[in-house]
């Protein structure tokens, strides 16, 4: 499992299409992995993980140094509880520190740190999202350079990591997980309508669809009121129309959205809508809904990125682990695309305000805890691991395993489009994206707004 996994970490990156290329240039910059409509359901968590007066490398540490961190990993996301082991870890190895940290809901935080950003009031380390998102503050001068913190870690962490949070040749992030967009099947339902495997090809997922809807269940679920999940299920339908080579020159490179097949592409999300075989009431709801919906038995499928593995292992005290199956999108024009093409790569990232009275000490400890979220967060099932697992990684649940497996065998790797797009281009993008779900657009209508907004 380890020499597989330190496989799969050195080619990772070679396979993303050089998804960053441009952040090689940081004023191409901006995005996230996750969209921007605004949803009623925030949830702040702030902690102040104190520890007792001690001594740290032998000096005396009557006074603490403060930390403050901002990240998404709220009690309801799947990372939470590797970043609550992890921030245990290392505050008991840095005993001078008084670590402050701030959970804040996804969509609420792009809002939040960007805003920080511009008024010069960041905590010492934040989560970031990797290429254009961290890059659009790189080219501000916001970030501190962590070459020299790293380069104590080469053992560990590859460098194949590090590319997409590497600008101009020097190094702004730690990497915690790498994770990809992937296909999650209840077999139980699908047995109902006479599946015993999860669809191989296109034809037989409108095949199984259908057969869903004949047995009264419905196949897919998708949370409209957060339009990052709908892009979980858009992108990866463009990427086996068109292939990956061309969503990665219109995400990076910068081609022109005006593409037939990207047109061809929408409409085929767009029938899939009009078949029924997307929840109706998914529309206005938020992620958490349409994701408990797939663990209640309402849907058939949940298609979104693979942290899922760790809350699905779990749910129902781990009932409902047998009943599921992932796999990836399957190829809808294979003169163009094949299986193995994946949206996603590493990504989640923690990195350091300049502007921090403490940057030192601060890049240091984001590094030791970046590798321990990596860590807990890989043995729970939330990502691959962006560090090498110097560890027992017997106890991985079998989907984590299967979706290392998957990516083995990936052919290349496109990053998600609101991460890898600029900042100027990820707005008007993710506003069509919603507006395809919600059908105010056609795939004519997509190709012909992204072309006059972006290009």
């Amino acid at each position: 499992m380890k020499k597989m996994l330190a496989l799969l970490l050195a080619v990772a990156m070679i396979l993303s299409l050089a998804a960053c290329k441009k952040a090689e240039e940081p004023s191409n910059s901006g995005s996230t992995n996750s969209g921007t409509t605004n949803t009623d359901k925030k949830t702040d968590t702030k902690t102040d993980t104190k520890t007792d007066n001690k001594t740290d490398n032998g000096g005396s540490t009557e006074e603490k140094t403060t930390i403050t961190m901002w990240c998404i990993a709220t009690e309801s996301d799947s990372n939470h509880n590797a970043y609550v082991k992890a921030i245990e870890e290392v505050t008991a190895k840095y005993p001078n520190v008084d670590f402050q940290w701030e959970a804040i809901e996804n969509e609420t935080y792009k809002t939040k740190i960007a805003a920080a950003m511009a008024a010069n009031e960041t905590p010492d380390i934040f989560f970031t999202w990797s290429c254009a998102f961290l890059g659009d503050f790189v080219n501000q001068g916001k970030v501190y350079c962590l070459d020299d913190t790293l380069a104590k870690y080469s053992s560990e962490l590859p460098e194949s990591m590090l590319g997409n949070t590497t600008y101009g040749g020097k190094h702004y992030g730690v990497p915690t997980t790498m994770n990809i967009v992937a296909l999650f099947a209840n077999m139980d339902l699908l047995a109902q309508a006479g599946w015993d495997k999860v669809p191989e090809n296109y034809d037989e997922l409108i095949k199984c669809c259908d057969d869903l809807l004949a047995a009264g269940i419905i196949p897919f679920g998708c949370a409209g009121g957060e339009t990052w999940c709908v892009t979980e299920y858009l992108e990866p339908i463009i990427q086996k129309t068109i292939g990956s080579a061309a969503l990665n020159d219109i995400f990076v490179n910068g081609a022109t959205y005006d593409n037939a097949d990207v047109a061809k592409a929408v409409d085929t999300f767009q029938m899939m809508i009009d078949k029924g075989y997307f929840d109706p009431a998914g529309a206005s709801l938020p992620n958490d809904d349409v994701k408990q919906n797939f663990i209640d038995g309402r849907t058939a499928f949940y298609q979104n990125g693979t942290w899922n593995c760790a809350d699905f292992s779990k749910a129902n005290d781990g009932a409902f682990l047998p009943k599921v199956k992932v796999t990836e999108f399957p190829v809808i024009d294979s003169s163009k695309s094949k299986l193995g093409q994946l949206i996603g790569g590493p990504s989640d990232t923690l990195a350091v305000s300049a502007s921090s009275p403490n940057a030192a000490l601060a890049a240091e400890f984001a590094a030791e805890l970046g590798k321990a979220i990596c860590h807990y967060g890989y043995l729970d099932g939330c990502g691959l691991p962006a560090w090498t697992p110097f560890y027992d990684t017997s106890s991985i649940n079998p989907l984590t395993v299967a979706v290392s497996e998957i990516c083995k065998n990936a052919d290349s790797y496109v990053l998600f489009g609101d991460t890898a797009q600029s900042a100027v281009d990820k707005e008007p993008y993710l506003n069509a994206v919603a507006k395809v779900y919600g059908k105010e657009l056609d795939g004519a209508g997509f190709i012909a707004e992204l072309k006059k907004s972006i290009r």
